[in-house]
């Protein structure tokens, strides 16, 4: 089975990177862009006899820092 956690940080976090990001796009002209955040995609494949809640696990002890970050599983 293929999992995918998309992780990203929470409203509010700031996000050096995504701003570092919107800063270098508005200078190659893209005036447009209003607000970059950056995240990390994490593809798993797993066992088709993992559990949903072994998938959460896996996510709030290693995968996310939840106090910082939110995560999305996508199965599939």
């Amino acid at each position: 089975m293929k999992v995918t956690v998309n992780v990203f940080l929470k409203n509010g976090v700031l996000d050096p990177a995504g701003k570092a990001t919107e800063h270098a796009l508005k200078s190659l002209g893209f005036s447009g862009v209003n607000g970059v955040r950056i995240g990390k995609q994490i593809i798993l494949n797993l066992s088709d006899n993992s559990s949903d809640e072994d998938i959460k696990t896996m996510c709030e002890e290693l995968l996310a820092n939840t106090v910082i970050e939110d995560y999305k599983i996508i199965k599939g």
